[in-house]
């Protein structure tokens, strides 16, 4: 049996309501389970989860909530509430609202920068990291070295970034163009399609009112996010990580794991033939990085 057809497949959006907002996530497998939590990024949901969590052994219970602002979560706050401590706030209160103390944590894109602050605010609780394709927001370093070579080559697949930093142009332009939108950027590297059920998914909820505000509002923290991430060059996460690079992304280029090996106690990296949106593009090779990597259920 191979691990597409292991019947594990994520659940359609629940609903809880925190004191922080109403946030929306799915969950999967084991509901007694060692508790995996899985981050997603921009401009995803957490329906990007389906071809890693479809590719897991059963015994996990998956819990993989949509981030403010994506999916169906709140679109609420200004941009102070899409800095990634902050976001890291929403996913700790969500966690304790739903019982859980101790987990695995998994993060790609900005779900990456927001598991590592889960990491940093309650590294008692996170058992094992995984970050995919973002960068170590404390390694000052490599992301230097990163953004310096980058620049060196015009910065043109950083546009979208400066786009929605502009005050009111993502809400202008977006509305009724959701899907030009999300194909310019959700594509395989490999000229392959992007799966069609997940950009239709995203597509949905990028239509909901308030969305392109929200989404643009990751960019328009990212002054917040810089302050922050120039206090913690000396940190070092203290638990067993794995960061699992799609070695095609122009975006987060390998150099950004530059001086990578020094800001954990203990970290694997492993690269994949695959562009950003890895898990999408290259699900099996991610799985199984993964799967050997996490402890094993009932461990």
């Amino acid at each position: 049996m191979s691990q597409k057809e292991s019947g594990v497949h994520l659940s359609e959006p629940r609903f809880i309501d925190t004191n922080r907002g109403r946030f929306a996530y799915r969950v999967a497998g084991d509901p007694d389970g060692a508790p995996v939590v899985m981050l997603h990024g921009w401009p995803e949901s957490s329906y990007c989860w389906e071809p890693l969590v479809s590719r897991l052994p059963e015994g996990f219970r998956v819990i993989a909530p949509d981030l403010r602002g994506l999916g169906d979560s709140t679109r609420s706050g200004e941009p102070d509430a899409y800095a990634k401590q902050a976001l890291a706030m929403d996913v700790i209160d969500l966690l304790d609202v739903l019982g859980v103390n101790e987990f695995q944590l998994i993060g790609h894109d900005w779900g990456g920068v927001v598991a590592q602050e889960v990491a940093i605010a309650i590294p008692e609780r996170v058992r094992r990291l995984v970050i995919m394709n973002i960068t170590l927001i404390n390694n000052a370093r490599g992301n230097a070295e990163a953004i310096a070579a980058i620049r060196q080559k015009g910065a043109r697949h950083q546009w979208y970034q400066h786009f929605q930093q502009q005050p009111g142009l993502a809400e202008a332009m977006i509305p009724g163009n959701e899907r030009v939108w999300l194909s310019t950027f959700l594509q395989c590297s490999d000229g392959s399609p992007f799966p069609a059920d997940a950009l239709n998914e995203y597509v949905r909820y990028y239509s909901l009112p308030e969305t392109p505000r929200a989404g643009a509002n990751y960019y328009r923290a990212m002054g917040i996010d810089q302050k922050r991430w120039e206090t913690l060059s000396d940190h070092v996460y203290p638990m067993p990580s794995l960061y699992v690079h799609g070695n095609r992304d122009p975006v987060v280029i390998a150099a950004f794991l530059n001086h990578a090996e020094s800001c954990f106690r203990d970290l694997r990296i492993e690269s994949v033939a695959a562009g950003h949106f890895l898990q999408e593009e290259a699900p099996d090779a991610v799985a199984g990085h993964i799967r050997a990597f996490l402890e094993p259920a009932g461990a």
